[in-house]
């Protein structure tokens, strides 16, 4: 329970915090603390993933310019 940012957003929950707290139990989870440190934790790998998919794109399409050989002239 170090994580500042947890315990940040467990403060501002307010109003929400027992449907947080249900939800958690729910998916078994032992405390609302966990539950939001691994929801932050899956964020950031979906963000890590979708960076990773857009930089793969960028290489894929530098590989297809790169093998378009220019031709020489019109006929061919």
């Amino acid at each position: 329970m170090n994580n500042p940012q947890v315990l940040e957003i467990i403060e501002n929950l307010k109003g929400r915090r027992n449907y947080e707290e249900k939800k958690a139990s729910k998916l078994g989870f032992n405390s609302l603390y966990a539950y939001i440190e691994n929801k932050i934790l899956n964020e950031k790998e979906a963000v890590e993933a979708e960076i990773l998919e857009k930089s793969a794109a960028k290489e894929e399409a530098i590989e297809e310019k790169k093998s378009e050989k220019k031709k020489s002239c019109s006929c061919c």
